[in-house]
């Protein structure tokens, strides 16, 4: 066949695809309608999870499987809009990675509003104002995001997914390097950044902010200042790429949690979340633990925070494989609460498998 022929058979195609996903579009506005008249949530992870695994091992390519993930995310994304508008908090301003891992995951048909700082996202969230919430919970780099696991102790939110992502960081500024005298950043960055920043500067000062592009926003105000952020914050907030790439490990990912009003139903490959804390004596999480590994529950993370109310007294939180509902989690929950002064599960989810 010619060019020409070539490229009249793709607009024949085109309009089989446009008749087909009005149809599909059709068929998404009923089921919207059933959950609104049921109070169901819009959001299903659950089932986000059975379709994307379905449509790939239906793919026979040429097409990528990346490629199939992101045209059906984007329309499900369209979904959203047609049953009813998604309204997603994340820590902004706009050019966050916050922000970017927010928009991979819900795609661009639904309302982003960007919030001040994490503790806003889980408030947003539980006053109904947002329907979903992502904010950052731990760093391959630089361990767990404080600000999210302290709004989880506060919060009456569930986790209902979790996004990971790649993250590349990089020096922004419109003056040059050595002019350079402060920088701005998010503090986990400048720790997954600590080498090269220990490298390459030697007076220049290093102060926090509440995000990435926060950071981008007040270096764009100054003449003789840097951050350290994304691409996509350089290009809003119209600043150079000095330097690309800078963190100290290139297998740099972060890992998202969307909370919401409930949590996932199983799916066969979930993970559940928990906040237990312990009595002040010695063995009592080791007892925990013990219990975990006696019923077959196979713990991923585990981190602890002080407690704010009584001293020497620690939160833990820990995720695990599998759901709430499986019978030896239930099991070891119930036998893991004789050891904890209190224990709360957090949601349950389906596992992420693959960088977004």
């Amino acid at each position: 066949m010619s060019l020409d022929e070539l490229r009249t058979k793709i607009d024949e195609i085109d309009l089989q695809l446009i008749k087909l996903l009005n149809e599909r579009a059709r068929v998404v506005v009923e089921i919207g309608k059933l959950k609104n008249e049921a109070a169901k949530p819009i959001y299903a992870p659950d089932r986000e999870k059975v379709v994307l695994e379905r449509i790939l091992r239906a793919n026979e390519g040429p097409l990528l499987d990346r490629t199939l993930t992101a045209i059906w995310r984007e329309m499900m994304s369209g979904s959203f809009a047609l049953e009813r508008p998604l309204r997603i908090g994340y820590l902004g301003p706009a050019g966050s990675f916050s922000n970017t891992a927010a928009m991979l995951k819900f795609g661009q048909s639904v309302e982003y509003e960007p919030l001040t700082d994490i503790a806003s996202i889980f408030e947003e969230v539980s006053k109904g104002h947002c329907d979903l919430g992502i904010a950052p919970v731990e760093n391959s780099m630089g361990g767990g995001v404080i600000e999210t696991l302290d709004a989880l102790i506060e919060s009456d939110v569930k986790v209902c997914a979790e996004v990971l992502m790649a993250i590349h960081q990089n020096l922004l500024a419109n003056c040059s390097l050595d002019d350079i005298e402060v920088i701005y950043s998010k503090p986990e960055v400048f720790a997954q950044c600590r080498n090269w920043l220990s490298s390459t500067f030697k007076n220049a000062q290093t102060i926090a902010t509440a995000s990435t592009a926060k950071a981008a926003q007040m270096a764009a105000e100054e003449p003789k200042a840097a951050a350290i952020g994304s691409y996509t914050a350089a290009e809003l907030y119209g600043l150079k790429v000095i330097y690309e790439n800078i963190e100290d490990n290139a297998n740099n990912v972060t890992r998202f949690l969307v909370i919401g009003k409930e949590d996932a139903r199983r799916t066969g490959e979930d993970k559940t979340a928990i906040l237990f804390s312990t009595s002040h004596k010695a063995g009592a999480l080791a007892d925990v633990l013990d219990v975990m590994r006696r019923y077959g529950v196979n713990l991923t993370n585990i981190t602890s925070r002080p407690s704010k109310k009584r001293e020497w007294e620690y939160y833990f939180f820990a995720d695990f494989l599998g759901h709430r509902m499986d019978e030896n989690v239930i099991d070891a929950l119930e036998a893991s609460r004789k050891h904890c002064l209190q224990l709360s599960i957090l949601g349950s989810y389906p596992r992420a498998t693959e960088l977004i």
